[in-house]
Order: C-alpha cells, then structure tokens, then sequence
C-alpha cells in the first residue's frame, strides 16, 4: 500500500506542467498554459493547465485532473504504475506501508522483470536461428521490421531451454513469472516449446507475460503466461504499448481477438490495433481504451463466437459509455479474421469497414429486436424486459436517454410510460434543492463556496460549523471540510482535488476546477467567499424568522417563549 501521505508529497513535489509538456507542448496563456487537447481532437487550444494550483482541464471534453490523473489518462496506466512513473522522474523511492488484515499485496521484486525481459532476448536470439520459425512468419505475410517491433520471438522445442536465463534453472523467479512449471518432485520444464512468441508488454515498456502461437497443427493453438505477480489478463491489452501513438493521433482503436490480427494489421498501416488476452473484454479494458480515444471498435469474426464475444464486450462496455465518444462493432466475414481480411483485401477496404461498423446503439437494439416477436403484446413485454437491465447500466446521460425512447418506441409505448416502468426519474423532474422550503440558500451559493475552498483550502477555517442545505452541493461541502480539518498542515489544490478523485463527488469538484480556470490568478478570493457568507447568513436569517412567523401566524407574539421572542426581535429587520 502507497501510503496517502507520500502522495500528498509528491505531488507537492511535482510541477504538473513539467509532467505534462513530456508529453505535450504547452503555451503561455496569461496566468495559465494551454494545448490542443491530447485527449480528443480539435484544432484551438482548450486544455489548460493551472501552474499554481497543479491541475489542468479541458473546456472542449471535460478531462481533468492532477499530474498523477494525466500520466494515468495519457498512459494508460493504473494509479500505482503512474506514481512510482512520476516518483522515479524525481528521483525518489515510492514507500510502502502495511496492510491491514485481510488484504493481501505482492511485491514485485525488480529483477521479475530483468528475467522477463532476459527470456525476451533469448527467444529473439532463437528466432534468427530457426529457418522453420522464420518461414511461419514469412507464410503469415511478416516482415523483419515488424518483428522486430513487437519483440517476437521462437522457443525451441526442448524442455529446459531457459536453462541459461537466470544463474540456476531451480531459481524460483522462473516460476513465480510462469515461464517454467514446477510439476511433481519439484520437476521442472519451459511452459512454452516450438511456439512463435509475442512479448506482452505494459505501459511503461515492460515485458509481462507471453503469447505463444504453435507452428502447426495442435492444441491449444495460443498459450499464454499464467497469472502472476507481473501478469493480470484482465487488465492488459496485447499491443498496446506499440498501438499509444497511433491511438493517439487517430482517435480510435481497434480490438481484435489474436496476437497475428494485431501484427499483421500494424504491417498494413492499422497501427491502432490492440488484442484482448485469452479473455472476454472487461470493463478495465474500456475504460482504458476510453481514456485513450474517441472511438473503439470491436472488431470479431462472425461465426457464433464471435458473436458471444462481441455480446459479451457490449455487456462490459454499458457502464462505462461516455457522452461524446463512440463504440462500434465490426464482424466480419465468417471465412476471415483480421489478418486474413486485410492480407486479401487491403488496408483500404479493411478501414472502409471500420468506418461503416455498427454503433453500439445500433448493435444492442438489433440484438434485442430479434429476440422477441414485437408483432406480439408477449413480445413486446419480453422486449422492455430483456432491455430493462442493460439500459438501466447506462450512467452517460444522452445516450441512456436516447436508447430509452427507441426501446419505447419499439414496445410501441411512450418513453414517459418506460422511464414509470423502469423507476427512472424523467429528465426535467425538479430536484430536491428547487422543492426545497422558500428561504433556504441558493444551491447557486454553496457552488460558490465549494468553488472558493478549492481555489484556496485555507480558508475552511473561516467556513461555519453549520451549512443548512440539503443535496450534493451541502454534501460536497461537508466532505470537503471534514477531510480538510482532518490535514496536520496547508494542503494544495491538487491535493485536494487527486484525494476526491473516484469518490461521489469528483464529478462537482471537476466543474468547479473549470470555474476556477477562468478566475485567474488576481482574483481576490477573500472577498469573494466573505460575500458568499453574508448572503448565506442573510438566507438562513430568513429562513429562521420565516419559521418563527409562522409559530405565530393567527397568534400574538406570546405564543412564543422568551428565548424566541428574543431571537424574533434579533432576526426581524424592517422591510
């Protein structure tokens, strides 16, 4: 566990437009600097980056975050592997602490990886002496430049070829990284012989884990690395690492299923391909692909597993759908995958069909439709009900919205009378603040409040104790508060802000950072939040002589008791 008190420091430590112009260049813009945005396309500058309160944002999608939340976005990376990244930038160890019972926590020792990559260079050396292994490749349509890219690799057919990787076959890293098995009385063999070999490499470069694909017939076909310490098949993506730039600059990504659909795609120019594991697609491996691009598309064969496979990465992808960005679906013909489709057909007539995939809208209702006989009133009810479930895991707003008037429309009932069946609160209900009794504060001013303790955290010392409000806005406050007055010293607004990132109220605190942009660096935030404070202290005074009023509506004034009458006297003003 990376204890939260070292995070505090580093990024105290960083200077986030440092971090980001690695990768990024930014320009002066008044108290500010701006750029085109890394994460989606436009052609004027609308990602700002805050110098002094160390975040940046973006007006054009809304991305935002500290420097630890853009290393992860423009990465790819997870929390853990962007702050040792930006503490090994600064020179400094990351610490750990100890967890608390019931949690577990395996250290990766360095030299996991030193033997990774040790196996790596051993199975390349073998590939140039294997004419066999070379003439799979050039079969398949490779050339040396593009095996070279991805690493590949051939290990032989004998059963301890990594004899010489490590100082001693019986060393135990060769087990713990799943390139050897241990079988019975402590027997050991390569898990991978005669197979050509993918490297699968994270983030930051490293080799993880391995795909080996046999040279003739047999099974398994594909044989990947274990799970271990190195290695999470549910959270990797099989030439990512190579496929950042193309994402990048196209704003799509491609999945496929294997390792030679990604190769033989980047050799035709698709550079933007990546591979799912030997897995169905998770939610971690959209939301990833996410942060990376604007489209994804799910690119399958057509046969019947393809189809449970495309279903399947639909299922994953509902919670996680972002207003903005798309997600599509390509099957393609049953007799081809990737590889075989565009070694045929080419490059262009490969991206034509990219181009003309299946929206995932479009996908799920098709999906759904063929299902049910809609001719029927059965069919109808079978349809809201087999939809109810998926469209209930929507949380992007216009797309939840928009697949609920065509699901209606399809149950040939209005969206008002799905939204009542389902249990959802239609768009343009009053919320709770606007039912609220007259008199209590604007939810206006609480946001202005909220925005001042995030420009300037210092100043919870001068908040109230009591902030009468109900809903997200009082809540947010109340959150921030607690959290600040539980700090020893100053905290920043980086700090700040990276310690709500994940929680409820991230998505506030990320629309006031983009108030706080606009208020520049001379803004007196003093007299701002003193103003707010008058005018909720004038609020709750009406609010109070308000309820008092109405003790003695009908009444005279001794209907009260002293101590109220005396309060009446304090809270009346004249007019």
């Amino acid at each position: 566990m990376i204890p939260k008190s070292f995070i505090q420091d580093l990024l105290n430590r960083l200077d986030i437009v440092d971090v980001i112009e690695r990768y990024v260049p930014l320009k002066k813009a008044g108290a500010n600097y701006a750029a085109c945005c890394p994460f989606h396309s436009e052609k004027s500058p609308s990602f700002t980056v805050s110098q002094s309160k160390q975040f940046y944002h973006c007006f054009g999608c809304g991305a935002h975050g500290t420097a630890i939340g853009f290393v992860m976005e423009h990465a790819g990376m997870g929390f853990v592997d962007a702050v040792e990244e930006l503490a090994r930038s600064i020179g400094v160890p990351v610490p750990r602490e100890a967890l608390a019972p019931g949690q577990v926590h395996q250290k990766i020792a360095p030299d996991l990886y030193e033997v990774m990559q040790a196996a790596t260079r051993y199975y390349r050396e073998q590939l140039k002496q294997s004419p066999r292994a070379i003439d799979y490749l050039k079969r398949r349509g490779l050339n040396g430049e593009i095996a070279a890219r991805f690493g590949i690799g051939y290990a032989p057919e004998a059963w301890q070829n990594l004899n010489g990787i490590t100082s001693s076959y019986q060393d135990s890293s060769l087990v713990e990284t799943g390139l050897v098995i241990e079988g019975e009385a402590g027997k050991r063999y390569d898990r991978f012989r005669d197979r050509i070999m993918f490297p699968i490499v994270n983030a930051r470069g490293q080799v993880i884990g391995f795909g080996g694909r046999i040279l003739d017939s047999g099974e398994p076909k594909y044989l990947n690395s274990p799970e271990t310490v190195l290695f999470e098949k549910g959270h990797e993506l099989y030439g990512l690492f190579q496929a950042q730039k193309a994402i990048r600059n196209n704003q799509q990504v491609v999945v496929v299923e294997g390792y030679m659909d990604v190769v033989a795609l980047a050799q035709h120019g698709v550079g933007y391909a990546v591979a799912t594991l030997g897995t169905a697609t998770t939610a971690y491996h959209v939301q990833k692909l996410l942060r990376l691009a604007d489209q994804v598309v799910f690119c399958f064969d057509g046969d019947a597993a393809g189809q449970r496979a495309a279903w399947r990465a639909l299922e994953n992808s509902l919670p996680h759908l972002v207003d903005g960005k798309r997600i599509s679906f390509l099957f393609l013909p049953k007799e081809h995958d990737p590889d075989s489709y565009i070694r045929e057909n080419g490059t262009e007539s490969f991206e034509q069909l990219l181009h003309e995939s299946l929206p995932l809208s479009g996908y799920l209702l098709r999906e759904l439709s063929a299902q049910v006989d809609l001719r029927t009133q059965e069919g109808r009810s079978n349809l809201l009900e087999h939809a109810k479930p998926l469209l209930m895991a929507i949380t992007a707003p216009t797309m939840a919205l928009l697949l609920r008037k065509e699901v209606a429309a399809l149950a040939g009932i209005t969206q008002l009378e799905l939204e009542a069946l389902y249990g959802v609160k239609a768009m343009g209900a009053a919320p709770r603040r606007a039912t609220q009794k007259a008199g209590r504060p604007a939810a206006s001013n609480l946001r202005v409040l909220l925005r001042c303790l995030l420009f300037k955290p210092d100043l919870i010392r001068e908040l109230p104790q009591e902030i009468a409000d109900e809903g997200a806005d009082s809540e947010a406050i109340e959150a921030l508060s607690a959290w600040l007055l539980a700090q020893d010293g100053e905290v920043s607004s980086a700090v700040l802000i990276q310690s709500f990132q994940g929680t409820a109220h991230e998505p506030l605190f990320a629309a006031e950072q983009a108030e706080i942009m606009q208020w520049g660096e001379t803004f007196d935030v003093d007299a701002e939040f003193q103003g707010v404070l008058a005018k909720l202290r004038e609020e709750t005074r009406k609010r109070k002589f308000e309820a008092l009023n109405a003790r003695i509506a009908g009444k005279e004034l001794k209907a009260l008791t002293e101590q109220e009458r005396l309060l009446y006297s304090q809270l009346y003003k004249p007019g």
